[in-house]
């Protein structure tokens, strides 16, 4: 399943299908028993834990409760792991952190605390937070669920829009049919462990390749 850089995936199925199993094998959190994981040309699933760590710190990841710090600014949150793990400036580190906070559209909030946050500038300063790094790719794990109608369509195409500039590939899992079909580039539908079909989101919905997915969609 290659997903080249500006592409999203989105990933559904019915609970229990291994959605998010197959994100964190891709993340390398768990290792598979049989199969290949490459991400950037390096095989995931044959790394040591010192390979994984360094390929964990190299992906943006943004999953359905991105728990920010709560005792650190919305500016130290995004600014955490490049602090962290970098040997940036601080002059350049700062206007990073305004820059990916500027992108999610946040440029002013750098100096609120989480608990002053609404769910949706929350999810946001979890986006920049994990874009913050530049990395080689963007895993989403029910990003946008908890969130009301209004504020789960503006972000995923804040979400769309960000990832396209910063041509990263992305892997979304989501239990959403309309949000996976409208910004997604492939849709991979799982049952029991399975894909069942991985196509053009068109493809998904018009010409279903098995009954599983024919009734999952058309449940629509």
């Amino acid at each position: 399943m290659p997903i080249p850089r500006g592409q999203v995936v989105a990933i559904m199925g019915g609970s229990g299908s291994g959605k998010t199993t197959l994100l964190r094998l891709i993340g390398g959190q768990v290792k598979p028993q049989q199969g290949e994981v490459w991400v950037d040309g390096q095989r995931v699933d044959q790394m040591d834990d010192t390979a994984l760590y360094h390929l964990r710190r190299r992906m943006g990841m943004l999953f359905q409760f991105g728990a920010l710090f709560t005792d650190l600014s919305v500016f130290d949150n995004v600014a955490f792991q490049m602090r962290e793990h970098t040997d940036l400036p601080p002059a350049l580190i700062r206007d990073l952190v305004l820059m990916k906070l500027d992108a999610v559209g946040l440029r002013g909030a750098g100096d609120l605390f989480p608990a002053q946050l609404s769910g949706g500038m929350a999810k946001r300063v979890a986006l920049a937070r994990a874009i913050a790094p530049n990395p080689d790719v963007l895993l989403l794990d029910e990003p946008l669920s908890a969130l009301d109608a209004l504020v789960r369509l503006n972000l995923r195409q804040k979400i769309r829009t960000i990832q396209c500039q910063l041509n990263l590939p992305a892997i979304m899992v989501t239990h959403d049919q309309e949000e996976a079909l409208s910004i997604s580039d492939r849709v991979a539908v799982m049952n029991k462990g399975v894909i069942e079909q991985l196509d053009t989101p068109h493809n998904i919905y018009y010409k279903p390749q098995t009954r599983f997915v024919a009734q999952f969609i058309g449940s629509m």
